[in-house]
């Protein structure tokens, strides 16, 4: 019968041993892989490794390091745990795998940088747990939600559903501007306010809903109209904009303020059975005034107020604003930059269409002059900030 040391003799006999030191040296070369216990990882690891505790290894680690043909370092306390990780990577496939002597203990004896990470509470674990579960996010990808910063136009339609997963999700700050209040016509749709609201600010309404349900977001209210006076400081250090405005004055203020400040911009709008959501990335893709380069007169241009909107449409919209700015947040798959989606509830479909940036757009093309911030209210009537 084979005994521990047997089986640890077994496991060194067919890996490959490194010294700390050497390891270090080629820091650049080396992806560190951590298979200690969480409880240990939080007390100091070796900056930027990957930790994937020992336990969980066989089922999380190809999620974490999905090229098995690129150079991995295993470390635990002692060198013991990693000699059997780098043992199961070569069985899992893992072509260029070796195990530092001596683990972290012998790593932090010889003077070779270490920190203590930042990393989620045990309330946190549990909260974003899902999350935690896919690859592309990670606890990585969740601490980076936490630190985001997104800024929503309007507690309306689309704002209530955006924020509300936004909330959700984890997003550190969530900056809320709306300068109206909340009445009950607007129930049918916005659902961060409530009954008992109603005369109620509402990004005061949208902050109660929304502390309510994550205490880690801190929610910002800017209960003010949004012009060229204030517009600058207010999107100043946001990640994500999400446009859920309902009028062009303030669209095409946003497009240039975005632009001016390089910030993207999830973009949606509604009107009836119909949606659409595009994001203008600055200097990327398209902008809006490379969309719509001018506005239709106001008489064909109604507000939600003026023709109605299937109470529903905003919750599908103002969701996939959220998605995109996520995306956006976590640099995650294709966002909608030089695409417009499109969705129609009469008959439940979806349509892209592509959207090209315009050399000649005054805004963004090649020879656009200096960014001036001005007010459009001349452009069309006016309509609240949130629809």
């Amino acid at each position: 019968m084979s005994t521990p040391r047997d089986l640890l003799n077994a496991a060194k006999a067919e890996i490959r041993e490194i010294d700390a030191r050497d390891v270090a040296e080629q820091l650049d070369h080396f992806t560190l892989l951590d298979v200690r216990e969480p409880e240990e990882y939080e007390q100091g690891a070796v900056p930027g490794a990957v930790h994937v505790a020992r336990g969980n290894l066989e089922f999380s680690v190809e999620g974490r390091l999905p090229d098995k043909n690129a150079p991995i370092a295993v470390y635990c306390a002692g060198g013991v745990r990693s000699a059997f990780a780098t043992k199961t990577l070569q069985d899992l496939g893992y072509s260029d795998v070796v195990s530092i002597i001596g683990g972290f203990n012998k790593w932090k004896d010889d003077g070779l940088p270490w920190s203590t990470p930042r990393t989620m509470t045990p309330d946190q674990r549990i909260r974003y747990q899902r999350h935690l579960l896919l690859p592309e996010v990670g606890e990585k990808g969740q601490m980076r939600l936490l630190d985001s910063k997104v800024l929503l136009l309007g507690a309306g339609g689309l704002g209530s559903p955006a924020a509300l997963y936004l909330a959700a999700a984890g997003v550190g700050t969530i900056g809320i501007i709306d300068m109206d209040v909340v009445d009950s016509s607007n129930l049918q749709r916005q659902i961060l306010h409530n009954m008992e609201r109603i005369g109620m600010r509402k990004v005061e309404s949208a902050k109660l809903t929304l502390t309510a349900m994550n205490p880690d977001v801190k929610v910002v209210t800017y209960d003010t109209r949004l012009g060229a006076d204030n517009i600058l400081d207010i999107i100043d250090g946001y990640d994500v904009i999400v446009d859920g405005t309902d009028n062009f004055p303030t669209r095409y203020l946003v497009n240039d303020a975005a632009l001016l400040k390089n910030i993207p911009v999830v973009h949606g709008s509604i009107f009836r059975f119909e949606g659409q959501i595009t994001v203008f990335s600055p200097y990327v893709g398209p902008c809006y005034r490379c969309m719509i380069p001018e506005p239709p007169p106001a008489e064909l241009a109604p507000s939600c107020a003026e023709a109605g909107v299937l109470g529903v449409l905003p919750g599908i919209v103002g969701s996939i604003q959220a998605v995109e700015a996520i995306k956006l947040l976590l640099e995650l798959g294709d966002p909608l930059v030089g695409r417009l989606l499109t969705y129609d509830a009469m008959d439940q479909s979806f349509r892209t269409f592509k959207v090209r940036r315009d050399p000649e757009c005054p805004a963004c093309g090649d020879g656009a002059g200096p960014l001036v911030i001005a007010e459009y209210d001349d452009l069309c009537m006016p309509h609240p900030v949130g629809v």
